[in-house]
């Protein structure tokens, strides 16, 4: 059923699907760079991360990216990844351990590589340093604190949602969708959005009530559609976090037609999401350029979403 309808729903979104030509070699080189960590992770999980394809995801998301940026997108998503997995995976972290991983990856994205938390060490650590690199040379202080910032609302998220789990609390219809926004990590590639581009908004710009607006539409579109595709191990795994099993919960429903109901509701969403892509306001000439970026990049991250979510075998396993 929901393989049918995320199917379904690909072949009605009227945004264009694009990949970055450099998407391939990016995944072949990533292999090589994550063995070079020494992760605790066997022969069997090293190829399953292969076969989540999160270059493909990068050059979906960032079509027009350099091959060297796409590069570096990729091995921080990498690290997202592997970071969700440890707050999400057979043995999650309790709250408290989120809490601190929290407060250790900031410590890192605030203070640079001198900086050594005690509750952030080891291959996650020195993977995310190398990745940061780039970035943060590069990209002016404004928007180093908005991507920390957004990877700290993406931990927080985390830290409900491990909470959450632990005392049994299943969230209705708006609680969830407040928490998937900040469980999905979209805001942190919005930000990334200005590093493949060269275009960094100005504060103002950036949190504007329209780009926000079109912002949090994106993120609900790409966050519900890939609850549609890992529902099966959602079922298992995640207490009830899932915008069809709560739909299901709160309108006593069948998870069938819980199902029916997202789709229905993915598919208002892009109307508006439509609406709001086509009336963003003008900021000027001179940030036409930058707001066009970010405007599309945006879209590209649904869209990205989308097929990658079909192409890869991430959920046929566990839930990013």
């Amino acid at each position: 059923m929901t393989a049918t309808a995320a199917r379904t729903l690909r072949a009605e979104c009227p945004l264009p699907s694009r990949c970055s030509p450099h998407a391939q070699p990016t995944q072949e080189w990533l292999a090589g760079w994550v063995r070079r960590f020494d992760l605790p992770l066997d022969d069997v999980a090293l190829r399953r991360l292969d076969a989540g394809r999160i270059a493909w995801y990068a050059g979906r998301l960032y079509p027009d990216a350099s091959a060297a940026d796409l590069r570096t997108v990729a091995a921080l998503w990498t690290w997202f990844f592997l970071l969700d997995d440890a707050c999400d995976g057979p043995h999650r972290a309790s709250g408290a351990d989120v809490a601190a991983l929290r407060d250790g990856v900031l410590r890192v994205l605030r203070h640079g590589p001198r900086a050594r938390p005690a509750g952030f060490r080891g291959p996650l650590r020195r993977m995310l340093v190398e990745a940061w690199r780039a970035p943060r040379a590069r990209m002016p202080p404004p928007w180093q604190q908005r991507f920390a910032d957004a990877v700290a609302h993406h931990l927080a998220g985390n830290r409900t949602e491990a909470e959450n789990k632990t005392r049994g609390h299943v969230p209705g219809v708006t609680e969830y969708v407040a928490l998937r926004r900040a469980t999905s990590a979209a805001y942190v590639s919005y930000t990334m959005i200005e590093f493949v581009t060269g275009h960094a908004l100005p504060d103002a710009v950036y949190h504007h009530p329209a780009l926000r607006e079109l912002a949090a539409t994106g993120n609900d579109l790409l966050s519900w559609f890939n609850d549609l595709v890992s529902l099966e191990t959602d079922r298992v795994t995640s207490g009830g976090h899932n915008l069809v099993l709560a739909i299901a919960r709160e309108q006593r429903l069948p998870d069938d037609r819980a199902v029916e109901v997202v789709v229905d509701r993915w598919r208002t969403t892009m109307g508006r999401f439509m609406e709001l892509r086509a009336t963003v306001p003008s900021f000027g000439p001179e940030l036409a350029p930058a707001v066009a970026a970010h405007v599309e990049g945006i879209a590209s991250s649904v869209r990205g979403t989308i097929d990658w979510s079909l192409e890869s075998d991430r959920y046929s396993a566990s839930r990013s």
